[in-house]
């Protein structure tokens, strides 16, 4: 089959070459020149045959409320609009109805596999009516790993945002039990070699995940990360799942523990703390560190 691809980055030309490589053909638009293959989309869509499928990989908010707005008036009923960002749900319900109205479709895809998708394949959570859903399939089947898992038609429009925000939720709690115990371990004296407890994770225990291999990795490149500041930015969807969490009533502690460990990460000198030690100087007389 056509498909229009708009954003070409880190997953996106990786993206636009998984589908090529089965078959398929890709026009795919990027603001940099030396990435796109066509400079508009006006271009971009008068070189797919109708019915069209357009896949959009660009940030959440207002660039992809301005690509699928000027999309809706290049685009003709009974062509499709696959959002493989990381939007919010809420957005996907939004940019369903503006398209509904034109008689365009729309499928919202939660895609998950970073730089390792061109190898590996991508897990795919998508949302929509099954009819939109069914003029995509081939790309998904293109895009999805091998076997008969790693992709899911989550249910209609929004699900496959809603559900990929749950699984980055889970993964910033797993990252920060990971990030927990290595920190532990190279904190005592009495354990030799942190990089090989972590290796020896790898097989046979019941914490063993792909999260924990690529923990392996950045050992191997930097044993006691020391090249690295401990900073980690959040991209939204940890914040977003919390949010959920909150208004479903469904209690998430060790992930809304992770978001707020990130916001730690940002405080050289935490404010909350300069309270903990003066309160903890003021009722024990505890010691307490000025600034040099």
């Amino acid at each position: 089959m056509q498909l229009g691809l708009i954003g070409l980055g880190k997953m996106g030309g990786n993206m636009r070459e998984r589908i090529r490589r089965a078959g398929h053909t890709v026009v795919g638009y990027d603001r940099d020149p030396d990435l796109a293959d066509v400079h508009s989309l006006e271009e971009l869509v008068g070189k797919l045959d109708g019915p069209r499928v357009v896949w959009v990989m660009v940030p959440a908010g207002a660039p992809t409320q301005s690509t699928v707005d000027e999309l809706a008036a290049l685009l003709e009923p009974g062509d499709v609009v696959v959002d493989g960002g990381n939007s919010r749900w809420t957005d996907d319900e939004r940019h369903a109805e503006e398209l509904a109205a034109k008689g365009i479709g729309f499928v919202d895809c939660g895609v998950s596999g970073g730089v390792w998708g061109l190898r590996n394949g991508y897990a795919l959570m998508y949302g929509g009516d099954a009819e939109h859903v069914a003029k995509v399939r081939p790309v998904f089947d293109a895009l999805k790993p091998e076997g008969e898992f790693g992709a899911v038609h989550a249910g209609k429009v929004g699900a496959g945002h809603f559900a990929k925000m749950v699984h980055n939720g889970i993964e910033y709690a797993m990252m920060q039990a990971y990030a927990e115990g290595w920190e532990l371990l190279e904190k005592v004296d009495f354990v030799d070699n942190v990089r090989e407890v972590f290796r020896s994770w790898q097989e046979g225990t019941v914490i063993r995940s792909w999260l924990l291999d690529l923990a392996v990795n950045a050992l191997d490149d930097d044993e006691h990360l020391d090249k690295l500041r401990g900073f980690a930015q959040d991209s939204g969807e940890g914040r977003w799942t919390v949010e959920a969490a909150i208004d479903n009533a469904v209690p998430l502690p060790a992930i809304t523990a992770s978001l707020f460990a990130r916001f730690a990460s940002r405080q050289e000198d935490s404010p909350q703390m300069k309270m903990v030690a003066a309160l903890r100087n003021q009722f024990g007389g505890h010691a307490v560190e000025t600034k040099k």
